[in-house]
Protein backbone atom coordinates (compact mmCIF):
# COMPACT_ATOMS: atom_id res chain seq x y z
CA UNK A 1 0.00 0.00 0.00
CA UNK A 2 1.50 3.95 -1.09
CA UNK A 3 2.02 6.39 1.39
CA UNK A 4 -0.91 8.24 0.29
CA UNK A 5 -3.38 5.41 0.27
CA UNK A 6 -2.19 4.59 3.96
CA UNK A 7 -2.69 8.49 4.92
CA UNK A 8 -6.16 8.30 3.74
CA UNK A 9 -6.90 5.21 5.46
CA UNK A 10 -5.32 6.48 8.91
CA UNK A 11 -7.56 9.67 8.40
CA UNK A 12 -10.59 7.37 7.80
CA UNK A 13 -10.30 5.51 10.89
CA UNK A 14 -9.71 8.73 13.25
CA UNK A 15 -12.86 9.86 11.61
CA UNK A 16 -14.63 6.81 11.74
CA UNK A 17 -14.24 5.94 15.57
CA UNK A 18 -15.13 9.84 16.49
CA UNK A 19 -18.66 9.33 14.65
CA UNK A 20 -19.29 6.15 16.06
CA UNK A 21 -18.93 7.88 19.63
CA UNK A 22 -21.16 10.40 18.81
CA UNK A 23 -23.95 7.83 17.50
CA UNK A 24 -23.27 5.55 21.09
CA UNK A 25 -23.69 8.69 22.62
CA UNK A 26 -26.88 9.35 21.08
CA UNK A 27 -28.75 6.27 21.71
CA UNK A 28 -30.54 6.22 18.78
CA UNK A 29 -32.06 3.43 17.04
CA UNK A 30 -33.41 3.46 13.43
CA UNK A 31 -34.67 6.88 13.36
CA UNK A 32 -31.42 8.43 14.18
CA UNK A 33 -30.03 6.44 10.99
CA UNK A 34 -32.71 8.00 9.13
CA UNK A 35 -31.88 12.06 10.85
CA UNK A 36 -28.19 11.10 9.71
CA UNK A 37 -29.06 10.23 6.19
CA UNK A 38 -31.50 13.32 6.03
CA UNK A 39 -28.61 15.53 6.74
CA UNK A 40 -26.21 13.92 4.63
CA UNK A 41 -28.47 14.04 1.70
CA UNK A 42 -29.06 18.03 1.88
CA UNK A 43 -25.40 18.79 3.72
CA UNK A 44 -23.39 17.43 0.49
CA UNK A 45 -26.27 17.88 -2.40
CA UNK A 46 -24.01 20.54 -3.98
CA UNK A 47 -20.89 17.62 -4.51
CA UNK A 48 -23.65 15.13 -5.50
CA UNK A 49 -25.62 17.08 -7.90
CA UNK A 50 -21.92 18.21 -9.22
CA UNK A 51 -20.38 14.99 -9.85
CA UNK A 52 -23.97 13.29 -10.60
CA UNK A 53 -24.18 15.70 -13.65
CA UNK A 54 -21.60 13.74 -15.57
CA UNK A 55 -21.81 10.58 -14.77
CA UNK A 56 -25.06 9.12 -13.62
CA UNK A 57 -25.84 8.82 -17.27
CA UNK A 58 -23.25 6.48 -17.94
CA UNK A 59 -24.54 4.66 -15.58
CA UNK A 60 -26.68 1.01 -16.45
CA UNK A 61 -28.12 -2.16 -15.11
CA UNK A 62 -25.13 -3.33 -13.25
CA UNK A 63 -24.20 -0.52 -11.53
CA UNK A 64 -27.66 0.81 -10.10
CA UNK A 65 -27.81 -3.00 -8.82
CA UNK A 66 -24.71 -2.92 -7.06
CA UNK A 67 -25.60 0.22 -5.90
CA UNK A 68 -28.92 -0.58 -4.36
CA UNK A 69 -27.00 -4.34 -3.02
CA UNK A 70 -25.00 -1.56 -0.82
CA UNK A 71 -27.81 0.60 0.27
CA UNK A 72 -29.55 -2.12 1.85
CA UNK A 73 -26.50 -3.59 3.22
CA UNK A 74 -25.27 -0.49 4.98
CA UNK A 75 -28.67 0.47 6.27
CA UNK A 76 -28.86 -3.01 8.04
CA UNK A 77 -25.34 -2.60 9.11
CA UNK A 78 -25.99 1.11 10.91
CA UNK A 79 -29.85 0.07 12.48
CA UNK A 80 -27.81 -3.24 13.47
CA UNK A 81 -24.71 -1.29 15.20
CA UNK A 82 -26.80 1.02 16.86
CA UNK A 83 -28.72 -1.08 18.38
CA UNK A 84 -25.73 -2.85 19.99
CA UNK A 85 -24.70 0.52 21.48
CA UNK A 86 -27.85 1.04 23.14
CA UNK A 87 -27.15 -2.71 25.01
CA UNK A 88 -24.15 -2.73 25.58
CA UNK A 89 -20.60 -0.62 25.57
CA UNK A 90 -19.21 0.95 22.40
CA UNK A 91 -15.45 -0.50 23.53
CA UNK A 92 -17.09 -4.04 23.20
CA UNK A 93 -19.34 -3.78 20.38
CA UNK A 94 -16.99 -1.14 17.75
CA UNK A 95 -13.80 -3.63 18.50
CA UNK A 96 -15.74 -7.00 17.43
CA UNK A 97 -17.73 -5.43 14.82
CA UNK A 98 -14.47 -4.03 13.06
CA UNK A 99 -12.32 -6.99 13.53
CA UNK A 100 -14.68 -9.53 13.03
CA UNK A 101 -15.60 -9.02 8.59
CA UNK A 102 -11.99 -10.32 7.85
CA UNK A 103 -11.86 -13.01 10.06
CA UNK A 104 -14.67 -13.93 8.94
CA UNK A 105 -14.23 -13.65 4.84
CA UNK A 106 -10.69 -15.56 5.88
CA UNK A 107 -12.48 -18.53 7.52
CA UNK A 108 -15.16 -18.72 4.57
CA UNK A 109 -12.13 -18.97 2.35
CA UNK A 110 -10.12 -21.62 3.94
CA UNK A 111 -13.19 -23.87 5.07
CA UNK A 112 -15.06 -23.44 1.77
CA UNK A 113 -13.00 -22.12 -0.63
CA UNK A 114 -10.09 -24.26 -0.50
CA UNK A 115 -7.89 -21.47 0.44
CA UNK A 116 -4.74 -22.14 2.42
CA UNK A 117 -3.53 -19.84 5.34
CA UNK A 118 0.06 -19.92 6.35
CA UNK A 119 1.22 -19.47 9.34
CA UNK A 120 1.34 -15.96 9.55
CA UNK A 121 -2.35 -16.20 8.90
CA UNK A 122 -3.13 -18.48 11.75
CA UNK A 123 -1.43 -16.80 14.10
CA UNK A 124 -3.67 -13.36 12.69
CA UNK A 125 -6.59 -15.56 13.68
CA UNK A 126 -5.69 -16.23 17.08
CA UNK A 127 -4.53 -12.65 17.44
CA UNK A 128 -8.29 -11.79 16.61
CA UNK A 129 -9.82 -14.59 19.22
CA UNK A 130 -7.54 -13.44 22.03
CA UNK A 131 -8.51 -9.61 21.36
CA UNK A 132 -12.16 -10.73 21.26
CA UNK A 133 -11.41 -12.58 24.77
CA UNK A 134 -10.05 -9.46 26.24
CA UNK A 135 -12.39 -7.08 24.91
CA UNK A 136 -14.93 -9.13 26.43
CA UNK A 137 -13.57 -8.93 30.12
CA UNK A 138 -10.21 -11.32 29.91
CA UNK A 139 -9.81 -13.78 32.99
CA UNK A 140 -12.44 -11.39 34.88
CA UNK A 141 -15.10 -13.20 33.24
CA UNK A 142 -14.17 -16.55 35.27
CA UNK A 143 -14.28 -14.96 38.64
CA UNK A 144 -16.99 -16.32 40.95
CA UNK A 145 -17.72 -12.57 42.38
CA UNK A 146 -18.64 -11.19 38.30
CA UNK A 147 -21.32 -9.26 37.58
CA UNK A 148 -23.79 -11.17 36.07
CA UNK A 149 -25.72 -8.38 34.28
CA UNK A 150 -22.56 -7.33 33.31
CA UNK A 151 -21.69 -10.78 31.75
CA UNK A 152 -25.20 -9.71 29.62
CA UNK A 153 -24.48 -6.68 28.61
CA UNK A 154 -20.73 -8.46 27.23
CA UNK A 155 -22.32 -11.06 25.65
CA UNK A 156 -25.26 -9.00 23.84
CA UNK A 157 -22.22 -6.70 23.07
CA UNK A 158 -20.26 -9.47 21.29
CA UNK A 159 -23.36 -10.93 19.29
CA UNK A 160 -24.09 -7.17 17.94
CA UNK A 161 -20.49 -6.57 17.04
CA UNK A 162 -20.04 -10.45 14.74
CA UNK A 163 -23.57 -9.46 13.86
CA UNK A 164 -22.40 -5.70 12.38
CA UNK A 165 -19.37 -7.60 11.14
CA UNK A 166 -20.86 -9.67 8.77
CA UNK A 167 -22.77 -6.92 7.08
CA UNK A 168 -19.26 -4.69 7.21
CA UNK A 169 -17.74 -7.01 5.21
CA UNK A 170 -21.04 -7.29 2.99
CA UNK A 171 -21.01 -3.90 2.15
CA UNK A 172 -16.76 -3.64 1.68
CA UNK A 173 -16.96 -6.53 -0.93
CA UNK A 174 -20.17 -4.84 -3.13
CA UNK A 175 -18.79 -1.09 -2.64
CA UNK A 176 -14.70 -2.28 -3.53
CA UNK A 177 -15.98 -3.90 -6.77
CA UNK A 178 -18.02 -1.39 -7.62
CA UNK A 179 -15.00 1.49 -6.60
CA UNK A 180 -12.26 -0.57 -8.49
CA UNK A 181 -14.29 -2.72 -11.37
CA UNK A 182 -16.96 -0.62 -12.45
CA UNK A 183 -14.67 2.61 -11.83
CA UNK A 184 -17.83 4.07 -9.97
CA UNK A 185 -17.57 7.56 -8.20
CA UNK A 186 -16.30 6.53 -4.59
CA UNK A 187 -18.21 9.87 -3.72
CA UNK A 188 -21.13 9.09 -5.52
CA UNK A 189 -21.16 5.42 -4.32
CA UNK A 190 -21.88 6.33 -1.16
CA UNK A 191 -23.92 9.74 -1.52
CA UNK A 192 -26.70 7.92 -3.56
CA UNK A 193 -26.59 4.82 -2.33
CA UNK A 194 -27.82 7.12 0.92
CA UNK A 195 -30.95 7.58 -1.58
CA UNK A 196 -31.51 4.22 -1.63
CA UNK A 197 -30.73 3.93 2.43
CA UNK A 198 -33.63 6.20 3.06
CA UNK A 199 -36.38 4.45 1.18
CA UNK A 200 -36.01 1.85 3.75
CA UNK A 201 -35.53 4.18 6.90
CA UNK A 202 -37.49 7.33 6.09
CA UNK A 203 -40.69 4.81 6.61
CA UNK A 204 -39.78 4.50 10.72
CA UNK A 205 -40.29 8.35 11.08
CA UNK A 206 -43.23 8.36 9.33
CA UNK A 207 -44.76 5.93 11.19
CA UNK A 208 -44.89 8.42 14.25
CA UNK A 209 -44.12 11.84 13.77
CA UNK A 210 -44.84 13.54 16.90
CA UNK A 211 -42.61 11.14 18.67
CA UNK A 212 -39.97 11.28 16.20
CA UNK A 213 -39.72 15.30 16.41
CA UNK A 214 -39.27 14.71 20.18
CA UNK A 215 -36.34 12.32 19.14
CA UNK A 216 -35.04 14.99 16.63
CA UNK A 217 -35.31 17.65 19.65
CA UNK A 218 -32.98 15.28 21.65
CA UNK A 219 -30.39 13.49 18.71
CA UNK A 220 -30.01 16.16 16.27
CA UNK A 221 -26.37 17.74 17.69
CA UNK A 222 -25.21 14.26 16.85
CA UNK A 223 -27.57 13.16 13.72
CA UNK A 224 -25.50 16.85 12.23
CA UNK A 225 -22.30 15.35 13.29
CA UNK A 226 -22.32 11.80 12.04
CA UNK A 227 -24.02 13.11 8.68
CA UNK A 228 -21.85 15.09 7.89
CA UNK A 229 -18.51 13.72 8.74
CA UNK A 230 -19.55 9.93 8.53
CA UNK A 231 -19.75 10.27 4.17
CA UNK A 232 -15.72 11.94 4.51
CA UNK A 233 -14.58 8.61 6.54
CA UNK A 234 -15.95 5.86 4.14
CA UNK A 235 -15.20 7.95 0.41
CA UNK A 236 -11.36 8.36 1.97
CA UNK A 237 -11.56 4.34 2.44
CA UNK A 238 -12.73 4.23 -1.03
CA UNK A 239 -10.33 6.29 -3.19
CA UNK A 240 -7.59 4.16 -0.83
CA UNK A 241 -9.39 1.04 -2.68
CA UNK A 242 -8.56 2.47 -6.54
CA UNK A 243 -4.82 2.76 -6.10
CA UNK A 244 -4.16 -0.34 -3.19
CA UNK A 245 -5.76 -3.72 -3.03
CA UNK A 246 -8.72 -4.54 -1.15
CA UNK A 247 -7.09 -7.07 0.85
CA UNK A 248 -4.80 -4.42 2.46
CA UNK A 249 -7.07 -1.70 2.51
CA UNK A 250 -10.16 -3.71 4.67
CA UNK A 251 -7.58 -4.50 7.45
CA UNK A 252 -5.87 -1.11 7.43
CA UNK A 253 -9.30 0.14 8.62
CA UNK A 254 -9.03 -1.45 11.50
CA UNK A 255 -6.73 0.79 12.92
CA UNK A 256 -9.73 2.73 14.10
CA UNK A 257 -10.73 0.04 16.63
CA UNK A 258 -7.67 1.66 18.14
CA UNK A 259 -9.04 5.31 18.41
CA UNK A 260 -12.22 3.89 19.50
CA UNK A 261 -11.18 2.13 22.18
CA UNK A 262 -8.92 4.62 23.44
CA UNK A 263 -10.94 7.67 23.13
CA UNK A 264 -14.08 5.63 23.62
CA UNK A 265 -13.19 5.08 26.98
CA UNK A 266 -12.22 8.19 27.97
CA UNK A 267 -15.09 9.83 27.00
CA UNK A 268 -18.08 7.76 27.97
CA UNK A 269 -16.73 6.28 30.80
CA UNK A 270 -16.48 3.05 30.22
CA UNK A 271 -15.11 0.50 32.64
CA UNK A 272 -12.12 -1.91 31.83
CA UNK A 273 -10.48 0.89 29.38
CA UNK A 274 -7.11 -1.01 29.65
CA UNK A 275 -8.12 -4.08 29.07
CA UNK A 276 -10.25 -3.35 26.30
CA UNK A 277 -7.76 -1.23 24.58
CA UNK A 278 -5.01 -4.16 24.65
CA UNK A 279 -7.75 -5.99 23.25
CA UNK A 280 -8.68 -3.70 20.23
CA UNK A 281 -4.52 -3.68 19.74
CA UNK A 282 -4.73 -7.37 19.56
CA UNK A 283 -7.69 -7.41 17.22
CA UNK A 284 -5.92 -4.83 15.15
CA UNK A 285 -2.73 -7.00 14.76
CA UNK A 286 -4.62 -10.25 14.21
CA UNK A 287 -6.23 -8.63 11.00
CA UNK A 288 -3.70 -7.01 9.70
CA UNK A 289 -1.78 -10.74 10.19
CA UNK A 290 -4.79 -12.30 8.18
CA UNK A 291 -3.94 -10.00 5.12
CA UNK A 292 -0.17 -10.63 4.96
CA UNK A 293 -0.92 -14.52 5.78
CA UNK A 294 -2.01 -15.97 2.16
Amino acid sequence: MSPGALALVLLAGLIHACWNIAAKKADGDARFATFTGLVMMVFWAPVGIWLGIDELPRWGRTEWLFLCASGLLHSVYFVTLLRGYRKADLTVVYPLARGSGPLLSSLVAVLLLGERLSVLGALGIAGVVGGVFLVAGGPGLWRAGADPLQRQRVRKGMGYGVLTGVFIAGYTLVDGYAVKFLLMSPILVDYIGNFVRMVFLVPTILRNRPAAAVLWQRQWKYAVLVGIISPVSYVLVLYAMQTAPLSHVAPAREVSMLFAALLGGHLLGEGDRTLRLLGAGFIAAGVMALALGY
